[in-house]
């Protein structure tokens, strides 16, 4: 089984730039930084539009996504009423591993990294180490 660091770089299908991702047990979902939301429809089913960028970099790559809407989630955060947020399902690779997840969109501009991988991701992926970073290969998904 493949050990990860609790802080890995990750590549989200159509987005050219490696992302921060905090690998968090203590999280069940995974989310992403996404900005200017925009829901639509399209074909008679709900989509969602976003900008997925590093918050953190001084002149991040901003790049659109489309995809379709999985759900409302409902997120309770730490000492605040629950919010609502949108569910998409992205296709990512982190190290050699290539997956597909459902991600929470969020503002996560004041967090550590735009990407959180949460508890639901992670027992496919394997095994996280938390005193080590950045174990995985830096392959660019293709």
């Amino acid at each position: 089984m493949q050990i990860y660091g609790w802080r890995e770089y990750i590549t989200i299908k159509g987005v050219e730039e490696k992302l921060q991702a905090k690998l968090d047990t203590g999280a069940l979902t995974s989310s992403i930084h996404a900005e200017e939301k925009e829901l639509f429809e399209r074909d008679g089913k709900k989509w969602v539009r976003f900008i997925v960028t590093d918050p953190s970099l001084k002149k991040p790559t901003r790049t659109r996504i489309e995809a379709p809407l999985v759900r409302i989630a409902r997120i309770k955060e730490p000492g605040a009423e629950s919010v609502a947020r949108e569910v998409v399902q992205l296709s990512f690779q982190l190290g050699e591993r290539k997956l597909r997840g459902d991600f929470t969109l969020n503002n996560r501009s004041n967090m550590l990294a735009p990407v959180l991988i949460g508890r639901n991701m992670i027992k496919v992926l394997g095994w996280v180490d938390p005193g080590r970073t950045h174990l995985s290969d830096q392959k660019i998904f293709r």
